[in-house]
């Protein structure tokens, strides 16, 4: 019941969002010159993927987690991008082709062995990563891998179609500080 919820809220935000995403596409054009970013994540059953999502730093920018990026590569665009979660309309794509659901835990990075490893110890892994979440709407970060583990695995086993679209609800009211970089 949720694949399907995924596949008509996700074709239908792609639809209606198309002028926006057509108009964040051309500013990043200008403003980086490579509007999208892809990047390898580890999804449902360990498996890779490829999200996709409007780039935020300058290209050429390290690989990393958010929680370990550098700010200074992180263009004023991408800066009202990240705040506004804007950088993340791109991963409707995603939920569309069944990498990902709009809610669930967020994809981590294949080098990011201590999350992974909390999150295999609690079968996190048999869900699609989310957009967002239970631990994104209280501003769990993946600095905290056993914290972080653990939030997804009590959303995903409450899961239900109730909250399912608060923790969408939530997101798009503004819950969670988006993809924050900390100051070092």
């Amino acid at each position: 019941m949720i694949r399907l919820i995924d596949i008509f809220i996700a074709t239908f935000g792609l639809l209606l969002g198309l002028p926006v995403l057509v108009l964040i596409y051309l500013i990043g054009l200008f403003d980086t010159g490579s509007p999208l970013f892809f990047q390898k994540r580890v999804g449902r059953y360990l498996k890779p993927f490829t999200l996709v999502k409007f780039r935020t730093m300058s290209v050429g920018s390290a690989s990393v987690a958010t929680h370990l990026a550098d700010k200074a590569s992180v263009t004023r665009i991408g800066a009202v991008l990240r705040r506004t979660k804007l950088d993340e309309l791109p991963q409707l794509w995603n939920v569309v082709t069944g990498a990902m659901s709009l809610v669930g835990p967020r994809p981590c990075l294949f080098n990011q062995t201590e999350l992974i490893n909390e999150r295999e110890k609690r079968k996190i892994f048999c869900a699609r990563p989310g957009i967002t979440g239970l631990a994104q709407i209280q501003g769990i970060n993946m600095s905290t891998p056993e914290l972080l583990a653990e939030v997804d695995a009590r959303m995903l086993k409450a899961m239900t179609i109730k909250a399912y679209f608060k923790y969408i609800f939530l997101t798009v009211a503004g819950a969670g500080a988006g993809d924050a970089i900390k100051r070092r």
